[in-house]
C-alpha cells in the first residue's frame, strides 16, 4: 500500500479537463465552446518534497513487514522448540510406562500366590497408575504444542499432519561464541534501522537541513575473553563499537513543535540502542549458562544415573534387593532424564533469543505472547 502511495505521489497531480459550452439557446447567433485543462500548481510545486516523504514512508514500512517476519519466524522457531521437546518428555516416560506395567503385572501375579502383601501391591500398581497419568499429560502437552505451532504457520487440513521429531538436537560442542554480540546487534537490528529512519523523515518533514554532529552512546572498548574448559583455553577477541545518532542542525525549524518532536525521536533511539545492547549481552550470558547447564546435566548426572541403574539391577538379578527398590532408583532415573532434555530444550530456546537478539523481533519468553514493545 505504501509503495502505490510512492508510486501515485511520483506521478504527479492528474490534470481534469473542463468544458462550458455558450450560446445553445435558439435564436442566439454566437455560440461557443471553451475547453480549459485544470491542475494544481501548489502539488506541481510540491511534488519532490512529497515524494521524498512517500519514498521515506514506504522504506518505514519495508522496516516494519521485515521486522514483523523476524518477529513471527523468532516466534515460530521457539514453539517448534517447545514442541520437541514435549514429544521428547512423552517419549521419555512412555518408555518407562512400559517397565512399570511389566512390574505391575508381576506384583499381581506375586500377591495371588501369596509372596507379595496387599500393601505392597498397591504401592507397585499406583506407582503405575501415577506414570500413567503422567504419560498422559506428556503427550496432551506435545499434542498442544504442536497445535500452537500450526496455528503460528498457518496450516489446516491435511497440512497439520506433519511429523514432529521426538528429540531435540544434540548439544553442540561449545556453546556460539558470540562475544561481539553487541556490535552485532547495533548493526543489524531491525528495530534501530527503524528509528533511524524516523529521525530522518522527522527531519524531511520540518525542512531540518545540514546534519552538524554525530552523538554517540558508548566508546570504544577493546580487549579479550578468555575461557577455560576442560583444561583447553579459547581466547576471543573483545571490540565494542559506537552507535552513532545524527543530529541535525535545528536553527532553520519553521516550529518549536519539530524540534521537539525530533529530540523526542532522537531518546527514543537513544534507548532503543541501550535496549538492544542489554538484550544483546542478557541473551549470549543465556547461551553460554544454558549450554553449561544442559551439559553438566548430559556429562555429570546422567553417567552416574545410569550407573546407579546397573547396579541395581545386578543387585535385583542376585536377589539383594527388591522390585520396589528397583522401580524407585527407575522412577529417580526418570526425573533426570526429564531434568536433562529440558536442559537441553533451555538451551536451544536460548540459542534462538540470541538469533532474535541479534536481528531483531522479540527476544525471551513473554515476547511471543506480548508482542514487540515501543
Amino acid at each position: 500500500m505504501s509503495a502505490a502511495d510512492l508510486w501515485e505521489t511520483a506521478l504527479g497531480p492528474v490534470p481534469s479537463l473542463g468544458i462550458s459550452v455558450s450560446g445553445l439557446v435558439t435564436g442566439d447567433v454566437t455560440r461557443s465552446v471553451e475547453a480549459t485543462v485544470i491542475t494544481s500548481i501548489l502539488d506541481i510545486a510540491t511534488k519532490k518534497p512529497r515524494t521524498k516523504a512517500a519514498e521515506l514512508s514506504f522504506r518505514q514500512a519495508q522496516l516494519a513487514a521485515a521486522g514483523d517476519t523476524l518477529a513471527l519466524a523468532h516466534e515460530t522457531r521457539r514453539k517448534w522448540i517447545e514442541a520437541v521437546g514435549a514429544y521428547e518428555a512423552a517419549a521419555l516416560v512412555g518408555r518407562s510406562q512400559s517397565a512399570a506395567d511389566a512390574a505391575s503385572e508381576l506384583a499381581a501375579e506375586l500377591g495371588t500366590t501369596g509372596a507379595l502383601s496387599k500393601a505392597d501391591q498397591a504401592r507397585e500398581h499406583v506407582f503405575t497408575a501415577e506414570l500413567s497419568a503422567e504419560h498422559a499429560d506428556a503427550k496432551l502437552e506435545a499434542q498442544l504444542a504442536k497445535e500452537q505451532l500450526v496455528r503460528l504457520m498457518g496450516l489446516w487440513g491435511t497440512g497439520t499432519e506433519f511429523y514432529v521429531p521426538d528429540s531435540l538436537p544434540a548439544l553442540p560442542a561449545n556453546a556460539p561464541n558470540r562475544a561481539n554480540i553487541e556490535r552485532l546487534a547495533l548493526t543489524n537490528r531491525i528495530d534501530l534501522a527503524a528509528g533511524r529512519l524516523d529521525l530522518e523523515a522527522v527531519a524531511n518533514r520540518y525542512r531540518l537541513n545540514g546534519q552538524t554532529r554525530m552523538l554517540s552512546d558508548a566508546e570504544i572498548i577493546a580487549g579479550a575473553e578468555i575461557e577455560r574448559e576442560e583444561g583447553e583455553s579459547e581466547r576471543a577477541p573483545v571490540v565494542d563499537v559506537e552507535f552513532r545518532i545524527p543530529v541535525y542542525d535545528t536553527s532553520g525549524l519553521i516550529s518549536r513543535r519539530g524540534k521537539l518532536e525530533y529530540l523526542r525521536s532522537a531518546n527514543n533511539l537513544a534507548q532503543t540502542a541501550i535496549e538492544a545492547r542489554s538484550e544483546a549481552r542478557a541473551a549470549y550470558a543465556a547461551v553460554t549458562g544454558k549450554h553449561q547447564i544442559a551439559r553438566h546435566w548430559r556429562d555429570q548426572v546422567l553417567p552416574l544415573r545410569r550407573q546407579i541403574d546397573e547396579q541395581a539391577l545386578l543387585s535385583y538379578n542376585g536377589m539383594l534387593t527388591s522390585t520396589f527398590e528397583l522401580l524407585n532408583d527407575a522412577r529417580e532415573g526418570l526425573e533426570s532424564q526429564l531434568s536433562a532434555a529440558e536442559a537441553k530444550k533451555d538451551y536451544w530456546l536460548a540459542e534462538a533469543d540470541t538469533t532474535a537478539a541479534v536481528w531483531g523481533g522479540a527476544t525471551g519468553e513473554g515476547a511471543s505472547e506480548g508482542g514487540d514493545e515501543e
